[in-house]
């Protein structure tokens, strides 16, 4: 594949059955790719497609993330299906004697993924980096932390299409902004977009409104917010989500988002015969480095089979 291209076929929205007088879905992005899934597709759909189209010479993907990263997961499997190298820089230096232990940054390395190790000090200052990179490799593509930049927003507007549009509220689980930005700007008028943050940055609803130029965005905490907060509560939530209607949830994002939605609608925050739209963003890639995680921990883990 040379370029990321358009799927050939739409993807599922199945209807979640409810008790209750709200009509809610959910909008299956994670089964766009089985490595560059959900929402990273098309954040990086446009910031890839637009560089190749320049034909560097040598071309190279750099990027930032964490240990457990879905956008450096994505990024990797890019670089290897385009036999591109790609660079990520990486927040813990301590991560660098023992990566091969994590299940993400293993699989990246397998994918053809170089790594530079930071302290969380330096990561902080990515711009300095990203200056300190642009120097080293001047046609290299850098693309920002989670992918959220102008080209991820307008690569998010492939997640809406003709059968979103009759939805009263869109939503989404939100890192870094992106994913909201762009339903923000695209959605229709009449639509209410949610963005249920799971980590707490006071920046992102600013972050949002710069991307989409709309405050039509509700900024709601997820259950149990933060990147690297698991607790059994939110394992048994998404082990019986799966059970009740075969769809699988990551325990960062979508499994976060979902459970403090079913609470929503179980207390009237929806009003009755709403329409709800759940955009499953992907991230299930990070079971596995959360199932090691709960593992050592002798807790519940999460499990998909029936």
């Amino acid at each position: 594949m040379s370029r990321l291209e358009f799927p050939t076929v739409p993807l599922p929205i199945t209807r979640i059955p409810l008790e209750k007088n709200i009509r809610l879905y959910i909008k299956r992005e994670d089964l766009i790719h089985p490595e560059i899934s959900g929402n990273k597709y098309w954040k990086l759909f446009y910031n890839v497609n637009n560089y190749l189209n320049k034909q560097p010479n040598h071309p190279k993907f750099i990027t930032f993330g964490g240990a457990y990263s879905n956008h450096i997961a994505a990024v990797a499997a890019v670089g290897k299906m385009m036999h591109i190298s790609t660079l990520g820089i990486i927040r813990g230096e301590e991560l660098s004697l023992k990566y091969q232990e994590n299940p993400t940054l293993k699989q990246a390395s397998e994918n053809g993924m170089e790594y530079l190790f930071v302290t969380r000090e330096e990561y902080r200052n990515k711009e300095n980096i990203s200056l300190e990179l642009r120097e080293k490799f001047p046609e290299a593509l850098i693309i920002p932390e989670g992918g959220t930049n102008d080209q991820a927003v307008e690569g998010v507007c492939h997640m809406l299409n003709n059968e979103t549009q009759e939805f009263d509220y869109l939503c989404t689980a939100v890192g870094t902004g992106g994913t909201a930005a762009g339903l923000s700007k695209f959605c229709e008028t009449h639509q209410q977009v949610i963005g249920y943050q799971v980590v707490q940055d006071a920046s992102v609803e600013e972050k949002v409104f710069q991307l989409s130029g709309k405050r039509n965005v509700t900024f709601l905490e997820a259950h149990d917010r933060g990147y690297g907060k698991i607790t059994e509560e939110n394992i048994r939530f998404i082990n019986s989500f799966f059970q009740k209607f075969g769809i699988p949830l990551d325990p960062v994002y979508t499994g976060k988002m979902m459970k403090k939605i079913m609470e929503q609608i179980e207390e009237g925050y929806f009003p009755e015969h709403s329409s709800v739209l759940v955009f499953h963003t992907g991230g299930l890639q990070g079971i596995a480095g959360a199932n090691e995680r709960l593992k050592q921990q002798n807790k519940t883990e999460i499990n998909f089979r029936n």
